[in-house]
């Protein structure tokens, strides 16, 4: 990889990875258009550049949070285990949701890495899942009562969130797509589901990247995947700096319009990607187009 694919990767990275359209879904495609699937480790490690830019904009939410929850844990509001859970602070027990939200996808992303890192990577399944969850979103972005702030999230709707995230192991699922798809369709505001989503998104994609990292510098020599340091850090810092440019104009386009533009544009994708496929312009798995 060059470092005009690696600038590239990283602005598609950027603008991806906030919208309910997948990311992993469109490094993907640009792979195979490119002709070389980057692989798993690289499309984790640049998502660090995206989430720094969420670490950035939402830096005095989460310093709010983490100060609240370490509060309540330390047993500051009261000693018994309720209040160490943040009964008595919305802030704390806040902490502890994103949390409960996180486990879904570290379980799964554990228990099914193998699949997720070969079967999942086949455009085929990413046509039909942009589909699908695209008309889920449109669907319950539109239905059902959605007035709820996230002041009134419970653990099981925290649990219900994270299953949402789950789901955007699947490339064409998105995380950001899950998460707010699932906040809709358990009556949450536009603006609620997408901030939870932001929130929730940290400590699992920082995750994921940390993980992959250990993984690249321990078998660097053998993956032959993995496009090599300099590309991908280059792919992260252009992530970086684009990406909290998108998230400012991201929160307000979420404010005043529905996601109904997205569910078109994940659809119009999808419609694109199978007559690439079909073609022989794009190939299904691995990097090199039919010929």
């Amino acid at each position: 990889m060059n470092f005009f694919e690696a600038i590239l990767f990283g602005l598609v990275q950027a603008l991806t990875e906030y919208f309910p359209v997948s990311s992993s879904a469109h490094i993907r495609i640009v792979g195979g258009l490119l002709g070389q699937d980057p692989g798993a480790a690289f499309t984790a490690i640049i998502q660090f550049g995206t989430e720094l830019a969420v670490l950035l904009y939402f830096r005095h939410d989460i310093a709010r949070i983490l100060t609240h929850w370490f509060r309540c844990l330390a047993g500051k509001d009261g000693s018994s285990w309720r209040e160490r859970m943040g009964s008595k602070d919305h802030d704390a027990a806040l902490g502890w949701y994103i949390i409960l939200g996180t486990l879904p996808i570290v379980v799964a992303g554990l228990l099914f890495q193998k699949i997720i890192e070969t079967k999942l990577r086949n455009l085929w399944i990413t046509v039909v899942v942009l589909i699908v969850f695209g008309l889920l979103l449109d669907y319950f972005d539109r239905h059902g009562r959605q007035n709820k702030e996230i002041r009134q999230m419970s653990a099981r709707d925290a649990l219900l969130f994270g299953i949402g995230q789950m789901l955007a192991l699947i490339p064409g699922v998105s995380r950001s797509g899950g998460t707010m798809t699932f906040g809709r369709a358990l009556g949450y505001t536009r603006e609620s589901a997408t901030r939870v989503s932001f929130l929730m998104a940290i400590p699992a994609v920082f995750g994921a990247g940390i993980l992959e990292t250990v993984k690249s510098l321990k078998n660097i020599n053998a993956d032959a995947a993995f496009p090599g340091w300099g590309a991908t850090i280059c792919a992260t810092v252009v992530s970086f700096l684009l990406g909290y440019i998108v998230i400012i104009a991201f929160l307000k386009i979420v404010s005043r319009f529905s996601y109904r533009g997205f569910v078109i544009y994940r659809i119009g994708l999808a419609v694109f990607v199978a007559i690439m496929l079909m073609v022989g312009a794009l190939p299904a798995v691995g990097g090199v187009a039919a010929s």
